[in-house]
């Protein structure tokens, strides 16, 4: 009987964060956290450059991103789940970083992981400098099925004989 009780406690706490989960998709989603994140990004990432070695800068720039995002998703998070709590929802998702994969995640993670941070804001550099990857060039398309392929040609074949048999010799 005690296993119910711990399964219920357990899926009670899965479905909370959850639904914590969920309201910060929609926040990250909405203009004003998307001109937010930006305005802060547009300010800063200059100072970004991609060497092993980091400038002293960057961990004041950590720190107010930090303090301005975090900030807003928990402000925006009280106002749409009752009796939210910052704290328990930071340290469930410590407990369970290893599991969980997803834009969101790596968004949540710029927080506390100092090399994620970095990297959004190389990745971002990049973009505004237009040097990101365009590996559009090197993709083909091609027919899913085979037959449908094969049926085709077979229907041009088709065609081609016929007009063949129907000209003059």
């Amino acid at each position: 009987m005690n296993s119910n009780k711990f399964v219920g406690r357990s899926s009670m706490k899965d479905t909370k964060f959850d639904l914590v989960i969920g309201h910060i998709e929609d926040i990250i989603m909405e203009e004003d956290f998307q001109s937010l994140q930006d305005d802060f990004m547009n300010k800063y990432y200059l100072e970004f450059e991609d060497t092993d070695e980091n400038k002293f800068c960057y961990t004041d720039i950590h720190k107010e991103y930090c303090e301005l995002i975090e900030k807003y998703i928990e402000t925006e998070l009280e106002s749409r789940i009752e009796m939210f709590d910052m704290t328990d929802f930071a340290a469930q998702l410590e407990q369970r970083k290893d599991e969980l994969e997803g834009e969101i995640f790596e968004m949540l993670l710029t927080f506390s992981d100092f090399l994620s941070f970095k990297e959004m804001f190389l990745d971002y550099r990049a973009m505004k400098e237009d040097k990101t990857v365009d590996l559009s060039a090197g993709l083909t398309v091609t027919p899913l099925r085979l037959d449908t392929a094969a049926s085709a040609t077979d229907s041009q074949q088709n065609r081609d004989g016929q007009s063949e048999k129907d000209s003059p010799s």
